[in-house]
């Protein structure tokens, strides 16, 4: 998606998103089969539910259809993160610490690029990672500047 397109929605959506006291998580823009779909995720500490993506869907539509920041036609679709939710920001990794995380990396840290266990910490920009393998435990530093993708990650 085009940054800039990103960042008119981002835009758009904040003030109605702060008057419902809820934060962007991603937005998406893409086109699947002859269509374009704008995808608005949205979140809060409590959880967000119908009746939060309605409203903020209306509203949003409302703003989109009069500013008309994107040319092609789309669907707009309001909705949460899902339990993967994923970790664009640093605050996003603040908040999941002491949760279960799937973290892929731009290159191998101590020969690994995949991840997926408890995030313990997140301190001066380095996620420390424990790892449950097989029976023993294996702690991975990963350095924030490292971290291509992170979700929260469901464990079962």
């Amino acid at each position: 998606m085009s940054k800039n397109v990103y960042e008119k929605v981002e835009a758009l959506a904040a003030p109605i998103l702060d008057q419902h006291e809820l934060e962007l998580v991603d937005i998406e823009f893409k086109k699947e089969g002859s269509n374009w779909f704008l995808r608005v995720f949205i979140d809060s500490d409590t959880g967000v539910d119908l009746d939060d993506c309605t409203a903020v869907s209306e509203k949003l539509s409302e703003v989109l259809d009069k500013e008309d920041p994107i040319e092609q036609a789309y669907y707009l679709e309001v909705s949460s993160p899902g339990a993967e939710r994923p970790l664009k920001k640093e605050k996003d990794i603040e908040k999941a610490v002491g949760k279960n995380v799937y973290v892929s990396t731009y290159g191998p840290v101590d020969g690994e690029k995949a991840f997926e266990g408890i995030l313990t910490s997140f301190e001066n920009k380095m996620l420390i990672i424990d790892v449950k393998i097989k029976t023993r435990v294996v702690t991975y530093e990963i350095p924030y500047s490292q971290v291509a993708k992170a979700r929260l990650a469901v464990a079962f």
